[in-house]
């Protein structure tokens, strides 16, 4: 390393670390540490490198932890992501889509019975359904800026309206180094926590207003083809708040509204993003607890989960994005995770369960 702070660098190591060897390379600096409460002090060495373009690594090896320091140069990323009208443009494709398929789905539930105008319930079906991605992006961006890291605006992707789903969801870019696995876990938490709120409100006020039909109407129906059965699964959780209100069980069907299939949607991403696989949001918590080795079988397991739920080609994304780029890798791959954030990983594994689009064979027979 010729760079002209290089010596900077190397005070600025031994002001904050027990340095007890310290090796020069051509491309690095590796300094030896002592300290036993390295953790604090290396996401402050961690952000003050960052900022000097340089970036650090923790590694354990046999003689003790080492400190690895090189020279940062930041990825070129495309022009257009980074452009300003990148996510603005994406979001109102989004919204055009999610009206659309709002629309469509209204006009064909009036045909049965009427749940009101097309354009109003479009509106709250697009203001539930971006309200759980937005709140689950926002829970992500939030919980960036506490630990001090940057982020993109979101990109929401547009998806099939009318044949399939509207959106497919959406993502941030994060603009700075995950410095460890407390950070990494934190901030893939928020994401799924805060939509999982907004998608239970809906789901419960979907279920308030949802209506009813006798099975005997319903069946007609049924036979007339003017009433398609669901067949894509229900989460317990999505039981439940029909359950609240008289509307579980036998003896009657539910129709399916715009406004319950936002909330349907909201489960199906949040159990998706729980996942202990890649780089989802589970995925990065499991990486967090279990370790690179561990997570990879991880990931497996939740490829054949969703091959069982036939949820073919999300299991054939997640592979073949696995093979690509695994798993993230915080500057500090040694300090453990909380006993705290341990028991919240358990609870959040838990709540995948109950957000997951299970068939109803699935179920014990004791549930409605």
């Amino acid at each position: 390393m010729t760079d002209p702070t290089h010596e900077e660098v190397i005070s600025l190591v031994n002001s904050l670390f027990d340095v007890s060897q310290f090796k020069r390379e051509m491309y690095s600096l590796e300094f030896k540490i002592n300290d036993s409460d390295f953790k604090l002090k290396f996401e402050d060495l961690a952000r003050k490198l960052e900022n000097m373009n340089y970036i650090c690594k923790l590694e354990q090896m046999e003689e003790g932890k080492h400190i690895i320091i090189q020279k940062f140069t930041p990825k070129k990323t495309k022009k257009w992501i980074n452009a300003s009208w990148t996510p603005r443009i994406l979001f109102v494709i989004v919204i055009a889509f999610v009206m659309i398929d709002g629309y469509y789905r209204t006009t064909g539930t009036n045909s049965i019975t009427n749940i009101g105008e097309p354009i109003e319930m479009a509106g709250i079906y697009t203001l539930s359904l971006l309200g759980i991605l937005g709140i689950h992006e926002l829970g992500h961006i939030i919980a960036a800026k506490v630990h001090k890291l940057k982020t993109s605006w979101p990109f929401f992707i547009p998806g099939l309206p009318i044949i399939g789903i509207p959106t497919f969801g959406a993502f941030i870019q994060s603009r700075g180094l995950t410095i460890n696995r407390e950070i990494l876990f934190d901030v893939a938490l928020a994401g799924p926590i805060a939509g999982l709120i907004i998608t239970m409100i809906v789901s419960i006020y979907g279920a308030y207003t949802a209506p009813i039909l006798p099975v005997d109407v319903a069946q007609r129906l049924f036979a007339d083809s003017k009433l398609m059965e669901w067949n894509q699964g229900e989460p317990l959780l999505m039981t439940a708040s029909l359950a609240l209100f008289g509307k579980g069980g036998t003896g009657h069907e539910v129709i399916m509204t715009p406004i319950l299939f936002a909330a349907w949607i909201g489960f199906l991403i949040t159990f998706l993003n729980l996942l202990p696989a890649w780089q989802l949001d589970g995925g990065h918590m499991a990486r967090t607890l279990l370790g690179v080795k561990l997570h990879r079988y991880a990931t497996i397991g939740s490829m054949i989960i969703l091959v069982l739920l036939n949820f073919w080609l999300m299991a054939i994304l997640i592979l073949i994005l696995s093979s690509r780029n695994p798993s993230a890798m915080p500057l500090d791959d040694i300090s453990p995770l909380s006993k705290n954030r341990k028991l919240v990983y358990v609870f959040m594994m838990g709540l995948s369960i109950l957000c997951a689009p299970l068939p109803s064979n699935f179920l014990p027979d004791w549930l409605p």
